[in-house]
């Protein structure tokens, strides 16, 4: 007997597809179609093939932004990974206490990145902020508007804070799951604290970090509301990350070709990087 399939059910989907269409394919295809043209106003433009994306890969001033872009990544990833991890081993494992640490961690995660951005920019501030008058105070000079490292400081102390509290939940879901058997087996055997992370919490939070990592990774280096709002991009272009110099090249210098451009390289860039990081993780935890 001939059986017939029926494929309605592909009509359930068909909602998503159109969804992901409009919001995504869309808008995709037409920052495609400005990268590839020369937009003098509306209606005037002028085809000019891969020009923009010739410009962009030779432009010193996003060449500087890249780096710094790097730099800053890196950074963030050395901070909030091991740092997030440590603060996890030492939460409760169960209790009200559990509860109320969780939620008093998760706090940050709730605060708009903009309201993020006023909240650090007047703790910082050197005449008015805590931190800024406290470190002043101590002798060391401290002025995130007119010294580069002070600004840098100040952006990387501010992600920490927003963005550790992530990692620490990720961590701390991965080592609830581990079964007690293991930490029984632990003791028996008489294993430092030491070995217990090192041969049992560690290859069993190999996954929740992947993802912490990749995670942290394609925020960082997206990241656009919180240093803008604190430095602006500056002193100078000491904090001009790539997204700061997209938008400055988008809204500010109104060069959309130009923009359309960057940022397409901007997403590519970002595609290879979590793919590269991502098969390297992978990698290891298989090893």
């Amino acid at each position: 007997m001939l059986k017939i399939e029926d494929n309605r059910a592909w009509f359930l989907i068909l909602p998503v597809f159109l969804l992901v269409a409009f919001n995504a394919v869309i808008p995709l295809m037409t920052v495609v179609n400005y990268s590839l043209q020369d937009i003098f106003g509306p209606g005037q433009r002028a085809f000019i093939g891969v020009e923009w994306f010739r410009e962009t890969l030779r432009d010193p001033a996003i060449h500087a932004a890249f780096l710094r872009q790097i730099l800053f990544s890196g950074l963030v990833l050395a901070i909030e990974i091991p740092l997030g991890v440590a603060i996890a081993l030492t939460l409760p494992r169960g209790g009200w206490k559990a509860s109320a640490a969780i939620v008093l961690v998760a706090i940050p995660l709730l605060i708009p990145f903009n309201v993020v951005g006023m909240i650090w920019q007047v703790y910082a501030r050197p005449e008015i902020g805590f931190l800024g008058q406290v470190v002043n105070a101590l002798g060391i000079p401290f002025n995130y508007t007119g010294d580069p490292l002070s600004a840098w400081v100040t952006i990387l102390m501010m992600d920490a804070w927003h963005w550790t509290p992530l990692v620490i939940l990720l961590a701390y879901a991965g080592l609830c799951s581990i079964p007690e058997p293991y930490y029984q087996a632990a003791r028996i055997d008489g294993a430092s604290r030491w070995a217990v992370f090192r041969y049992i919490e560690l290859p069993k939070l190999n996954g929740v970090l992947t993802i912490a990592f990749l995670l942290r990774f394609m925020d960082s280096f997206m990241i656009y509301t919180e240093p803008y709002v604190v430095t602006g991009g500056g002193p100078g272009s000491s904090t001009t990350f790539l997204s700061i110099r997209l938008v400055n090249m988008a809204v500010g210098q109104f060069d959309l070709g130009p923009a359309a451009a960057f940022s397409l390289v901007y997403f590519l860039v970002i595609l290879l990087f979590s793919y590269v990081f991502y098969t390297i993780l992978q990698r290891a935890g298989r090893a």
